[in-house]
Parts: structure tokens; sequence; C-alpha cells
């Protein structure tokens, strides 16, 4: 496995999620433990299932030995990390791996494939386990499978036979709330669960079932422990670990199995072995069931054993409190929405069946996938950390409703949510546009997702006026957020509605097509008209007024935050009016021409101080939450926006750098020991983050902008890939080193960058870092690709809107090779890289005459020299 080595003691905050879009998860940590159990439609990090792990048992006849481990080194302690609590270990496991536990472990991972090593000097086996889930981007059918699949190599190092058992146990949560702190077995809304065995398909399966609930209620489903072994025993329902130790313990190896063979519904065959109950759970009680693989190892010689978890929650409900004004007509009505990923599958053993069927092909997807990201030009920390760009993706951040539609919270509760909401549920409901505006990763990786966001924005949440509020209310038929306080801010956030426009035109240039442009357009349009004449009133090209924001407050005057988003919107909206090319539309795009051009000379005049942009307060306007003379890290927003999208320059280039070089010179700190935190700690002790705000010559307002003293992972990566796409490497490089350094899994969890909440979304802005450092812009309408090509003999990943697969350089060829989907492309642009990896000037177009099609195991070719 590819990936930074983390002894789990070093690690102590790393948990990575798995689980497939819309499906819930459960974490590894790098111990081997797992934890964060969030399968039941709600975000909770301290979600627990007491009594499940996987084990060992290892046995030699001469000399004789019999070892059991849990896989899951001792627990090592440290000091707590503000607004984090990803170090969390139950109390239940500190306690088992504390006696049973291997002396340590050791994690590496490229999302989402995990690999620990247990180390442990007594036990006569070396034992690895890979976990994962399917992650196949553009295929969100194969990413949203709500399975762990676990493969355990099991080596014996010693010059005598080993045979043994490994072991897996797991919970019966059917029914649970995921909310409920679980005591053993013991939680308020247990009761009635039962346990059955099942042998089919050459694999073993146990079900966990509770049949007394009603078909609606929020935890009625299904959960599949399974084994790829048909004999494998099974310890049917017990409560306590040692119950399933002692089973352990009792076999006798090699035991009159055959007897398995004619009775698929018996859990064990061994005659005297602990008694599996058979009865449905006491009221306020759960079952755990256990199941163990026999195994027999020569010396030397290595075997693999699977295991796959599976669970089938189909009842999401709104259960979590949404802005807006309180509707007392809607009393204590549960708003069902359902799952997405429900609707795949009749049940958990049907989803365990698929995916023993499909093993081999849903690994072989997976690993290309992160050998592509791992194998390349990129270095093996941004490997890591680009990669984990997908598990916000899938984390309970995100969730897909029946008929779909694919919502996002802002992130999900946790200590640094706990002063206001709490630590459990969704962060900020729903679909918050401006926050929303920075994340970039499921636009390329999953690009149907993101355009049912805009569906949603531009046929339910925009008013009849035009004005679009920044958050959606679920059930979507219920009363939107129109003429009403919303919060975050109370009026419809500016950035968020001009974002609305850069995401459609991104959209578009992804792969939705013209119609589904056309479809959309009436909407755009509506909002344009709406900002013009709200903010815009005299067609001066610059916004003036209350300007709600992202950052929670009210902008003023002039400012180029705002004005560099105006500023791309009005580029984009040009460039679908000429797409769409319907009537009026050429003059409407020839009027938004002539506004940008004014609209930049005059933001470019007003507001550039000779180093960077700062913003000029109308006479009369408060200057609480404002920065005036300050330098603000988001100041040219708009033109990292304008970069992805090919718009060219909203302002002129010189002055762009030359901003973008002050923010990194007076943002960029390192050690904050000094510094008083008004707000959240996100950064602290000899971190080095990107501070939101300062002000380099004085001039800070006694009541500044909300949140200039915090550092925004999201607004590090914005700022970061702009910065790239300026060529100032090592400035991007400066902000890059100091996010992974904070996230590196000593202190702060590295598939987990927060703000408001864990697994926050402004964080998917890291997404544009890959298609800066590879130079990737893409226009599926022309089917048009511009691209960095790397050094001789390495190559860089492409995601396109049909295919992903790598670009690279040999000698004078460049070699297109896909390896999912296919990439069909009529136009290609290279940058050449220079030695040090600094960019020549030129960038050359190549002929590749009517187009090249792409299909895995076709590699495409076109010279360099043409």
């Amino acid at each position: 496995m590819a990936g930074r080595r983390i002894p789990h003691a070093d690690g102590r905050h790393v948990a990575m999620p798995l689980g497939g879009i819309g499906t819930g998860t459960v974490a590894v940590g790098a111990d081997g433990g797992l934890r964060q159990w969030q399968f039941h439609h709600i975000g909770n990090h301290h979600g627990d299932l007491p009594g499940s792990f996987f084990a060992v048992r290892a046995t030699q006849w001469e000399p004789a030995v019999d070892e059991l481990r849990v896989l899951q080194a001792r627990p090592v302690d440290g000091p707590p990390t503000p607004m984090v609590d990803d170090d969390a270990v139950p109390d239940w496991q500190r306690r088992l791996a504390g006696r049973y536990g291997v002396d340590g472990a050791t994690f590496s991972a490229v999302y989402p494939r995990a690999s620990v090593e247990l180390h442990d000097t007594t036990l006569p086996v070396r034992v690895t386990m890979d976990l994962q889930n399917p992650l196949v981007p553009l295929d969100t059918d194969a990413s949203s499978l709500p399975v762990v699949m676990a493969t355990f190599t099991l080596h014996n190092p010693t010059a005598v036979p080993v045979h043994g058992l490994l072991g897996g146990a797991l919970q019966n949560a059917v029914g649970y709330d995921g909310v409920t702190p679980v005591d053993g077995v013991r939680a308020s809304c247990y009761g009635g669960n039962t346990n059955r065995v099942l042998r089919s398909g050459g694999w073993t399966h146990v079900l966990l079932e509770n049949h007394t609930l009603p078909a609606e209620h929020p935890g009625a489903g299904q959960m599949v422990l399974a084994a790829d072994d048909p004999n494998a025993t099974v310890h049917l329902q017990w409560r306590d670990p040692e119950e399933f130790f002692a089973f352990l313990r009792g076999r006798a190896m090699g035991a009159d199995v055959e007897r398995l063979t004619m009775t698929p519904t018996v859990a064990d065959h061994q005659v005297g072995g602990p008694t599996s109950l058979h009865r449905p759970s006491a009221p306020g009680e759960t079952w755990n069931a256990g199941v163990a693989v026999p195994f027999f190892l020569e010396p030397g010689a290595t075997t693999t054993v699977r295991l796959l978890l599976t669970w089938h929650f189909a009842n999401r409900y709104v259960d979590f409190p949404q802005f807006g004004p309180g509707h007392p007509q809607w009393g204590p009505t549960r708003f069902w929405l359902g799952n997405h990923y429900a609707l795949a599958h009749e049940d958990a053993l049907a989803v365990a069946r698929d995916v023993e069927a499909r093993w081999t092909g849903l690994t072989g997807a997976t690993k290309a996938w992160t050998e592509l990201l791992a194998d390349g030009a990129l270095d093996a920390t941004a490997v890591e950390h680009l990669a984990a760009q997908a598990a916000i993706i899938r984390s309970p951040t995100c969730f897909r409703t029946a008929d779909g539609a694919f919502f996002g919270f802002e992130g999900v509760n946790g200590a640094s949510t706990r002063g206001h909401a709490g630590d459990v549920g969704g962060s900020c409901p729903l679909n918050c546009t401006h926050v929303w505006n920075y994340a970039q990763g499921v636009a390329r990786l999953f690009p149907e997702l993101e355009r049912s966001m805009r569906t949603t924005e531009l046929g339910i949440m925009q008013a009849p006026s035009g004005t679009l509020p920044h958050r959606v209310v679920v059930p979507t038929y219920l009363p939107q957020l129109w003429d009403v306080p919303i919060g975050g801010p109370d009026a419809p956030a500016l950035d968020g509605m001009l974002g609305t426009v850069l995401k459609t035109y991104r959209e578009v240039r992804n792969g939705a097509g013209l119609d589904w442009l056309r479809r959309c357009w009436p909407g755009v349009r509506r909002l344009l008209s709406h900002v013009r004449s709200t903010w815009d009133p005299a067609a001066t090209g610059v916004l003036r007024g209350v300007q709600p924001s992202t950052h929670d407050i009210d902008l003023r005057g002039v400012n180029s935050f705002m004005g560099s988003l105006w500023l791309a919107a009005l580029r984009a909206a040009q460039e679908m009016a000429l797409l769409v090319d319907g009537s009026g539309d050429a003059e409407l795009a020839a009027e938004l021409s002539a506004l940008f051009e004014r609209g930049s000379d005059a933001y470019d005049t007003l507001l550039f101080s000779g180093e960077y942009y700062v913003q000029v307060l109308d006479p009369g306007e408060v200057r609480e939450f404002q920065w005036e003379q300050g330098c603000l890290a988001d100041q040219l927003i708009g033109q990292w926006w304008a970069h992805q999208l090919g718009l060219g320059y909203v302002l002129p280039r010189e002055h762009v750098v030359s901003a973008l070089r002050a923010v990194v010179r007076h943002n960029l700190r390192t050690g904050f020991d000094d510094l008083v935190h008004p707000f959240r700690v996100f950064a602290d002790g000899d971190d080095t983050g990107l501070l939101m705000c300062t002000w380099p010559t004085g001039g800070r307002p006694e009541v500044p902008t909300r949140y200039c003293d915090e550092v925004w992972t999201g607004s590090e990566y914005q700022v970061a890939a702009h910065c790239l796409h300026e060529g100032l490497i090592d400035e991007a490089t400066a902000i890059l080193d100091g996010v992974w350094a904070r996230y590196d899994g000593r202190r702060r969890n590295p598939y987990n960058e927060i703000e408001c909440g864990d697994h926050y979304v402004r964080a998917l802005a890291g997404w544009s870092v890959v298609d800066a450092m590879t130079g990737q812009q893409w226009d599926a309408v022309r089917r048009d690709l511009t691209v960095k090509l790397p050094d001789d003999d390495t190559w860089l990943p492409v995601v396109l809107d049909t295919g992903w697969g790598r670009v690279g350089r040999r000698g004078g060829e460049i070699v297109v090779e896909c390896l999912h989907g296919s990439m069909a492309i009529e136009g290609l642009t290279v940058t050449l890289e220079a030695a040090g990896g600094a960019s020549t000037e030129s960038r050359r177009r190549l002929d590749v005459g009517d187009g090249i099609v792409v299909t895995p195991g076709a590699p495409a070719t076109t010279d360099l020299d043409r």
C-alpha cells in the first residue's frame, strides 16, 4: 500500500472514514480500531458500537503456543487538540486493547484504501489488514455502496506450522438512533434484535436484524457481517467480548467442518462449544455476533481472509433543525426523505452478495484510482491529502434523498460546534451556496451530483424575484426561505448568488450539455437581473451597498472579494449567453462584456493600493465587520474561479500577482501562541496557517471582519491553487506545507479538515490544487483539454466528464492513457515544465486531427513536434 507510514503513537488523530456516498461511515484508526460508527443518517463522531472489532487466535503445537489478540494496538495518550476530537477512543476499546491488543500498529493509506500492519513480539503470525470502500470517480453507484471490504494477510515467519482463526465481531445496531450512548449491549432504543446465519455463494453471512420494528422506523434495516469461507464458524448472539474470546479459544482446529455443508443455517459445528442464544434481545438490549475463519500456515507461508460489513437503512427523516422562522403548523411531523443508496439493493444481504460477486472489479477500479494519484508526478504528501478530498463527499456531511437529489450540510457537528449547535448532526443545513462556492471536488469527481445542486438552486430555492436564498429547506415541497431571515447571514448571500452563476458554467464545461444549460438559463438570467438591479442599478460594473457574505456578516462599500466574484460571474454569463444563442442572448452577451470592462477598470482603480486590493467604504457606511485597509486572504476569489473556467483575467495580471504575494507575505503565519483567538482555534502552537485577514499598514477596525483571526483550510487551498496558476510555486508550497503539517495525524486528522464542523465542505477547494498542479482545464462543450506536461517518463492524472486517466511525456510524444470510461479529446494544449517545476511561458496547441478517443487498454499518442 502506497502512502506515508504512520506509527499508531504518532497517528492518534487518524480516523479514516469508510463508506459510500450518502451511506454513513465507520472510521479506522491508526491503531486498527473501528470507531465513529455513523450508519443511522446522523453525523456523530462519538457513535460507538461496543463489541465490534477484529481478532486473531494463533496456535502452534510444538513448541506449544496459543495467543489471542485483538487487532488493535494498545492505547497511547497525549494532549488533545482544540476543536478536534478524532483522538477519542471509546472506554471499552481502551480496556479491551489494553488487555488483548497488539504491541503496535503502522498505518498507511491513499484514501479510500487503508493498510494497518499489526506488530506483536509474541504472536506467531504477522497480520496486515487492508480496508476500503469502493471509490470510482464518475461512477456514483459504485461509489455509493454501503460496505467495508476487509482483507487480512496472515504470514507465518516461524519455522513451525501455525494454525488459528481470524475473527470479526459486530454489534447488531438495527433500531439504533445513532446518538444514544451504548453501554455494552444496552441502549434504550434496542430490543427485539436477532442474528441468524446463511451460507451461500462460498461465503458465510451473519444477518443482523430486528423484525419487531415498523417498516417506517428510522432505525429499521439490516446489517451483515460476512466471511469468504462457507465453513466459517459463528458465535451468533453474545453480550461481552469475553464470550467471543471463550468461543475462539474453545475451537478445536480443523474439527468436523463437513457437517456445515449440509446445514447452512447452523452457526457452529463444534459439539461442546459455547452456546449461541436463539431469542430476540430483551427490551433495552441487543446482541453482538462474531464470525471466525480457520487458517493453516506452513513455515514461510501466507494466506488471506476476506471479511465484509454491509448495512441497509432506508428511512432518512429530517432529524435536524432547519434555518428560517418556525412553522408551528408542522407540529411534531417527521418529514421522510429516504436514502437513495437503499434503492439499489433490497437489503444488506443483497449488498453483500453484489459486492462478493464484483469484489475483484470493485477493488481493481479503486486501486486504479489510488495508483493514478500515487504513482505519478505528485509527491507523496500531496497524494495523501488530495486523495482525502473524496472523504468529505462520502462523510455524513453529504447525502442523497430517495429521489436521487444531492444535499450537503456545511459539515458535521463536532467539537468545533459545541458552543452553538452541540456535537451531533449536520452543521448549518443545507446546500449553503456561499460555503459550497469553494468546493470543487464534487464537480470534478461526481459531476452528476453537482448538477443536482444547481437544479435545486435554480428550480426550488430561487424566489420569483430572482433572488437566491443561500439555504434550502427539505423536503423541498415545504416553503422555502423567501423574504424571511435565514441565518449565516440573515439576507440571501450575494457571494452565493454569484457562485451559482459560476457553478452553472462550470457544470456546462464539465459535461452537463447545452440542453441542460438551456433549462437552467432562465433562472440564471433572473438571478443576474436581480443582482444588477439591487447592487448596480446604474450599470457602473461595481457592486455597492449591503452585501451579505460567507463571513456571516454584511460587507459594505466596494471590495474585491465580492467584486472579483461579480466580474468572473459576468464573464461566465457572457459565455453561457453565447452558447445558448437564443433570442436576445447575443445582445445580452455584448452588454455583459461591456459591463465587465467597466467594472474591471473601476475595481482596479478604486481598490488597488499598490500592493494588494483593499476595501473602500462609501461615506456614512458602518465600519463594523469590515476590513478597509486590511489584506483579506480571499480578496481574489473570483480570479481563482476565472482561471478554473478559462475566463482569463478579471483584473490586471500584474496587480493580481502582487496581491497574492502580499497575502502570503502578510497572512501566512508560523507560531500562534501570542495570537488572541476571539473565535475558534484552527491553528495553534507552532502551526503554520493563513490568517483570514491582517492589517500590515495598520487601521484595523475596532470591530473587524468576522473570523479575521481564524485559519480556514478552504481559503488556504483557494489561495494556494491561485498561486500555482500564477506560477508562484514557493508561495503555494508554503501554504500547502502548513495545511498538511497541521493535519498530519499527530494533532489533527488528515481525513477531517474542520471549520464550523467536521468534514467541512469549504475544504473541497483542495481539488482545485490538483487541477492547478496538473494544469488541467477541460471544456466538454468543445472537448478541449489543457494540461501541463511533467518531465519525461512521468505523468499526471486527468479527470474528464466521461473518463479519467493520465497524460505524460515520453521523448517526443505525449501519451494519453484512459483507466476508466472513455476520453474523447478534440483539442489538446500543453504547457511544458522546465527544470525545477517552473512552467515555460509558452503553451503549445497540438494537432490531434479529427480528435482522439481513448479507452482503457488503448493509449493514444501524439507527436510533440507537430
